[in-house]
């Protein structure tokens, strides 16, 4: 059994190459929550929306976020109202956050409902919230303080990023059905989606007892670098990187996950890196990541599962 470890778009790209490659009962997945937010009163979990959608094919082609064939006449008629319209919501995307808004509030666990969309929407594999329990992104900026999606959608990522935190992360709970999988020996392997490690998939590793989980199950953990040249293939990483006075580099990527990892793939264009990410006792291969195609997110994910077998 494979864990693969997501946020959104460009985690959701290669974590659909690999459930064409990996069957329902050889593969996992979990995805983060910190950036869940409530607006209008509704539930509303992007990264877990953009992975569902991906994996049963109803993903919009253009954004990468959001399904396909969407209309918008929900958002026309609340702008004439004069309300908020900075965070879009489409009328099909609409049902799924009131589906899983009431049945939270009927006492179901998003583990719970996750499923249950999941099924409706024809995806055989588990999708696991990282946590029940809320764990909001928080962004510290230059001007202050403000909820992942006010900076990531509202403002548009200008801010100057200082710094983030995970309000409630001392208190969550990872999820349960991850934690027995890898507390019981059943992960073979581990695989880091190219999610944005700060925002993505660090609130995923500072839950409490999960990185250590994964540290001492003994199973390989390989993270795909989601900085390909220098630059990141999709949203803010390098932007946040180098606001952080950090090194826009696949190499820094590596340094953050520190001794967690096993291996670390980078694009083929950063093959002059596989060295030095090696002297930090870290195994690298280089190979094509950049995924347009399906082909390329099988290939991708063939790449990166070839490369976890080496470790066996």
């Amino acid at each position: 059994m494979y864990l693969a470890l997501t946020g959104g778009v460009g985690g959701a790209k290669l974590a659909l190459g690999l459930a064409h490659v990996l069957s329902p009962d050889e593969l996992v997945f979990m995805a983060n929550t910190g950036d869940d937010f409530s607006h209008f009163g509704l539930h509303i979990c992007p990264d877990l929306d953009t992975l569902m959608y991906t994996l049963c094919g109803e993903a919009n082609p253009d954004s990468g976020w959001g399904r396909q064939s969407e209309t918008w006449q929900f958002m026309g008629a609340l702008r004439a109202f004069g309300g908020e319209d900075w965070f879009k919501l489409g009328d099909r995307d609409l049902a799924t956050h009131l589906v899983r808004t009431q049945r939270l509030n009927e006492g179901a666990t998003l583990t719970e409902v996750t499923r249950d969309l999941c099924r409706h929407l024809g995806i055989e594999h588990e999708v696991y919230p990282m946590s029940d329990d809320p764990v909001p992104t928080i962004v510290e900026t230059a001007d202050g303080e403000l909820p992942f999606q006010h900076y990531f959608v509202r403002d548009r990522c200008a801010p100057s990023v200082t710094g983030f935190r995970f309000d409630g992360i001392e208190t969550a709970r990872p999820s349960e059905p991850i934690m027995q999988l890898v507390s019981e020996g059943r992960i073979d392997g581990v695989v880091i989606c190219p999610s944005n490690p700060f925002v993505s998939v660090d609130p995923m590793l500072h839950l409490p007892g999960m990185r250590g989980a994964l540290e001492a199950s003994g199973a390989p953990v390989v993270a795909v670098s989601p900085i390909v040249g220098g630059r990141a293939i999709k949203g803010p990483t390098a932007k946040m990187m180098r606001e952080l006075r950090l090194p826009t580099t696949a190499v820094e990527v590596a340094r953050h996950y520190g001794g967690l990892l096993d291996g670390f793939v980078l694009d083929a264009c950063d093959q002059h890196l596989v060295a030095e990410i090696e002297a930090m006792g870290c195994r690298a291969i280089a190979t094509q990541s950049v995924m347009v195609t399906l082909e390329d997110r099988i290939g991708l994910a063939r790449d990166t599962l070839k490369f976890l077998e080496t470790f066996k």
